[in-house]
């Protein structure tokens, strides 16, 4: 009877406290998106569109350099419009860390495209586990490939329909987090 009356106190109180009910709204928010096991790639790229990682794209005539923060730099193509496969998207960036290649950013909106690029990414680097438990369900689905070389993170969310996926080197020392740009929408 006395645990019932403190797990009611506590309830009523994280209710009524503004700082309970933010604490409450972020845990929400963690456990809202399911990221899936990562699945192993099967043949690792080393890189991205057959450009390896560590290549130096200031020295290419097809990327245009969109961003310049000292250290990282942010490319686009200029030959193609963005795609991932055959599937269009909104933008594909190149992001360099000391003129060394490191990272692609995919940004793309809608489910067919979604659908779309989750077909090509499984034929082009591993099927997802489709066992029960195992699928990303929610509003927010996160997939996840690795290789020896190469990680690709995939993060989707539903409710908005807008995807963002990391094609990002395992092997190069630099950490995107401290000093890379933002991995948010």
């Amino acid at each position: 009877m006395k645990s019932v009356i403190q797990r009611n106190s506590l309830s009523r109180h994280l209710v009524s406290d503004p700082i309970g009910w933010a604490i409450g709204v972020i845990l929400c928010l963690i456990f809202q998106s399911n990221p899936v096991p990562a699945v192993p790639i099967e043949e690792d790229p080393n890189g991205f569109e057959g450009i390896p990682w560590g290549t130096i794209l200031s020295d290419k005539d097809t990327f245009l350099k969109v961003e310049d923060t000292g250290d990282t730099q942010t490319f686009e193509r200029k030959d193609r419009p963005p795609a991932l496969g055959t599937t269009p998207v909104d933008t594909i960036r190149f992001l360099t860390f000391h003129n060394r290649f490191g990272r692609v950013t995919v940004r793309y909106s809608g489910k067919s495209t979604h659908e779309a690029i989750i077909a090509h990414l499984e034929s082009t680097y591993g099927r997802l586990d489709r066992t029960p438990g195992q699928i990303a369900v929610g509003p927010v689905k996160v997939y996840a490939w690795h290789g020896f070389n190469t990680e690709i993170t995939l993060r989707f969310e539903a409710g908005i329909e807008r995807g963002i996926i990391f094609f990002e080197s395992r092997t190069l020392p630099e950490r995107w987090s401290d000093e890379g740009p933002s991995t948010v929408f």
